[in-house]
C-alpha cells in the first residue's frame, strides 16, 4: 500500500557497504523500518544520508507491505530543516540521547498520532529556543502520559513518590524516592518547556535523570539505558 505520511527518524544502521536500515516513527502507522539501498553512493540521490540523522522530521511516500519485513521509501523530503539542532552541540546531544530513549520505549507497529504530534511539536520548540537545559527531563516525563505510567499526582501532598506504583505516599517504602528526590520530582512535574530553566542545578538534573531512567526501567519491558548517557552528562556538567 502506498502511504504518504510524516515520520520521525528514530535510528539508522549501516548495512553492508552502501545501504541503511532506518527505523522511523510514522504518523500514519507508528513504528516502521525501511531499507535504503545505496544510501552512501557517491551520486546524488533523493535518499540523502543527511535525512536520516536522529529525530529528523520527514515527509515520506513509501510502500507499506505490512508483512513484518523492511519497507521501502518511494520519496523523501524534510518536513522541517532544523536551524539549530544540527549545529548546537548541546541540542544535538539531547536529540541523540532522546532518540535512544524513544528507540527503547516504542516497540509496537501501531498508530499513535497523539504521541507523534507531541514529539513533533517538542522538537520544533527545541529547534527554536536556546534555553533548554531541562528539555530532555520534561520530554521524558511527558512521554509517560502516552506510555501509560504518568505519575498520579492526586496526592502530591505526601512526601514520598513510589516509583513502582506511580503515586505519592505518606510512608517511604522499598520502591520510594527519598524526601529530597520526591521534592525535585514534584518540581519537575510542574515544569513546561518554556519554564525557567534555572530551577535546577547540574547535580539536581543528574538526580532527576537517574530517577526518570529508573522509572522507565520499572515500567517498560526491555528498556535499556542509552549509550549516549555519559555524553549527555558531560555536556551538562
Amino acid at each position: 500500500m502506498l502511504v504518504k505520511t510524516k515520520a520521525i527518524v528514530i535510528s539508522s544502521l549501516k548495512y553492508q557497504e552502501k545501504s541503511l536500515i532506518v527505523k522511523c516513527f510514522t504518523q500514519s502507522d507508528g513504528l516502521k523500518s525501511y531499507f535504503v539501498p545505496n544510501a552512501f553512493a557517491a551520486k546524488k540521490s533523493n535518499q540523502k544520508i543527511a535525512y536520516f540523522q536522529p529525530l529528523s522530521l520527514l515527509e515520506i511516500e513509501a510502500n507499506h507491505k505490512n508483512k513484518g519485513t523492511l519497507e521501502h521509501f518511494k520519496e523523501i523530503k524534510l518536513a522541517h530543516a532544523y536551524q539549530t539542532i544540527s549545529t548546537d552541540i548541546v541540542k544535538s546531544t539531547i536529540v541523540m540521547f532522546l532518540s535512544e530513549i524513544i528507540h527503547h520505549s516504542i516497540h509496537e507497529e501501531e498508530k499513535n498520532e497523539n504521541l507523534f504530534n507531541f514529539l513533533e511539536s517538542a522538537l520544533l520548540w527545541l529547534d527554536a529556543h536556546d534555553e533548554m537545559a531541562n528539555f530532555h527531563l520534561i520530554l521524558m516525563l511527558e512521554m509517560t502520559k502516552f506510555f501509560g505510567f504518568y505519575p498520579d499526582n492526586s496526592e502530591a501532598v505526601f512526601k514520598f513518590f513510589d516509583c513502582k506504583e506511580g503515586n505519592f505516599t505518606a510512608f517511604q517504602g522499598t520502591n520510594c524516592l527519598s524526601e529530597h528526590e520526591t521534592f525535585l520530582f514534584k518540581k519537575l512535574i510542574d515544569l513546561k518547556f518554556d519554564s525557567d530553566q534555572k530551577v535546577f542545578g547540574v547535580i539536581e538534573r543528574q538526580i532527576l535523570l537517574k530517577i526518570l531512567l529508573d522509572y522507565y526501567t520499572i515500567h517498560l519491558d526491555g528498556f535499556k539505558k542509552p549509550k549516549s548517557l555519559e555524553v549527555l552528562k558531560e555536556v551538562f556538567a
